[in-house]
């Protein structure tokens, strides 16, 4: 029997997944890696998954903080780090969704699909789970305006990783009656 010539909509839609797959994977690339989990990265303040910088006055340069410095300041080191799991563990999870998703596109195989569902998922819930967290104990010394690239990549990530969701919750459903295109 002949295979089913591979309807364009449906493979749009496949490679529209893994794309934008593959710039949720370099945003969070971008902000964890390359800017070191900074969300804040000015001459006066760095604060970041990892760096707790605040400007200090008598000395007229920036002082890290550590722990126990940073309990006395109210940032929990248990609730750090949660956050630094969350944030960290997406980027994680995200880097194992395009294997599920090329194996169940060329096996035709939706349980691969649906495995893939549940690594954007859970990458998702862990982002925000932990961007939130982070910002909830920091929120006193960072303001909206003072946020930068970092922050801004983890954001659109955590709406790209939003609309994937949606993309491989409801891909299934239209390729179920002509079944996945093959290889």
């Amino acid at each position: 029997m002949a295979i089913p010539k591979p309807r364009r909509g449906n493979l749009l839609l496949f490679l529209s997944i893994l794309i934008l797959t593959v710039m949720v994977i370099a945003l969070l690339f971008y902000a964890l890696l390359w800017k070191a989990g900074n969300l804040t990265d000015l001459p006066n303040l760095r604060i970041g998954f990892y760096n707790f910088c605040l400007w200090n006055e008598g000395t007229g340069s920036l002082q890290c903080h550590r722990f126990p410095e940073l309990e006395a300041l109210g940032v929990p080191r248990v609730g750090l780090a949660l956050a630094r799991l969350g944030v960290y563990g997406a980027l994680v999870l995200a880097l194992f969704v395009p294997l599920p998703l090329l194996l169940a596109w060329c096996k035709r195989d939706e349980g691969e699909w649906w495995l893939a569902a549940g690594f954007l998922a859970a990458s998702s819930a862990l982002l925000a789970g932990g961007l939130g967290l982070f910002l909830s104990y920091t929120w006193k010394w960072i303001t909206f305006s003072l946020l930068g690239p970092g922050f801004l990549a983890l954001s659109i990530a955590q709406a790209l990783l939003i609309l994937l969701l949606l993309a491989t919750v409801t891909f299934p459903q239209r390729a179920g009656k002509s079944k996945l295109e093959s290889c």
